[in-house]
């Protein structure tokens, strides 16, 4: 998106509020997120007998199977389309390494006490390469599991290796998205919100992603 764009839609926030996520990243989050918790769900049916009534609720073995991976190249795009927005925001920076610290402080909401951030605070960074680089070895082992016949007869014994490796990979995924989701929806009020909407309070964005907050308004950090 264009700066021009981003200065029209910052343009129609409401006064004392700043916008955080433009329409193309709040779009590019909920695509990747819906595909994300399909591939979860049937994965998860696929994964264990006693989840199978996911695939039911879904369509039905056959129907899940068929797209569980197509879900997952949508996934996968997903995750290069936040790259290539987010992934200069995403390095780690002096004031990350600080945070991670004193993460005691966020952890038990003294958010005041933590040095600050930028628009996306140090678990943010680390829930986001997580996510990249978990995505990168499901896509790898997940293409090969889609299509067996490419190693049959040469190297089968690889598969003995691959279905572990993308369990793993998922289960990993799955252990981030919860903590993600658990954030999100509980532990920081109105981020839900935030992602549907775009537009963040000035006050909590000022005291939680200070860095960020000046420079959007313009502000010497």
């Amino acid at each position: 998106m264009s700066s021009s764009s981003v200065m029209q839609e910052a343009a129609t926030v409401p006064e004392g509020r700043i916008l955080r996520y433009t329409f193309k990243e709040r779009i590019c989050h909920w695509v990747t997120g819906t595909a994300y918790v399909y591939c979860l769900m049937t994965g998860l049916a696929f994964y264990s007998p006693y989840l199978f009534w996911m695939a039911t609720v879904l369509g039905g073995g056959p129907t899940t199977r068929f797209w569980h991976p197509w879900a997952g190249l949508v996934f996968f795009v997903g995750i290069i389309w936040m790259y290539a927005m987010w992934s200069k925001e995403m390095v780690a920076t002096t004031e990350d390494r600080q945070w991670n610290q004193n993460i005691k402080y966020y952890i038990t909401n003294q958010d005041h006490l933590l040095p600050p951030q930028g628009r996306f605070n140090a678990g943010q960074k680390m829930f986001y390469w997580v996510m990249v680089y978990s995505t990168i070895i499901l896509l790898i082992t997940g293409v090969i599991m889609w299509f067996p016949e490419l190693i049959a007869g040469r190297a089968h014994w690889l598969l003995t290796i691959i279905i572990p490796v993308h369990v793993v990979a998922a289960l990993v995924t799955i252990a981030a998205f919860i903590i993600h989701v658990y954030m999100g929806m509980l532990m920081v009020p109105g981020s839900f919100k935030v992602i549907v909407l775009g537009h963040d309070d000035d006050a909590w964005a000022k005291q939680n992603h200070r860095l960020w907050f000046d420079k959007a308004k313009g502000k010497k950090q």
